[in-house]
């Protein structure tokens, strides 16, 4: 069987703040639109997820970031997601947050979000 393309839906690159404003091991809300991404930077990485919490709508980037298992876990009851993929690692949490591309370059980060219309 052939691999379909995922790609065939067009993508927007919208900066989000500044390289320097991402912590080293701790999330940063940032707003694009109606969405509220949680940001960190563990290393060289940058990794970006939905900043509610699946269980209980609480900001993820209020919470611990895990520079070892690369997690975020929220503050409220303790459910810890992956920066990676979004899956939840510990209960109560039982769905995924999103993920989202992102790039930087020496000055910005930027997301990649579908084209309106598209999200």
């Amino acid at each position: 069987m052939g691999e379909q393309r995922q790609d065939k839906n067009p993508m927007s690159k919208i900066r989000i703040l500044d390289l320097k404003e991402v912590p080293e091991g701790k999330a940063k809300r940032v707003e694009v639109g109606n969405l509220r991404i949680a940001v960190t930077r563990i290393g060289d990485e940058l990794y970006a997820v939905g900043d509610m919490c699946t269980h209980a709508n609480y900001a993820l980037s209020e919470g611990p970031v895990d520079t070892d298992d690369i997690t975020i876990e929220c503050w409220k009851h303790g459910a810890q997601f992956c920066l990676e993929t979004g899956e939840p690692i510990s209960l109560p949490a039982t769905r995924a947050v999103p993920t989202y591309q992102i790039e930087s370059d020496d000055q910005s980060v930027y997301v990649l979000l579908p084209d309106k219309g598209q999200i």
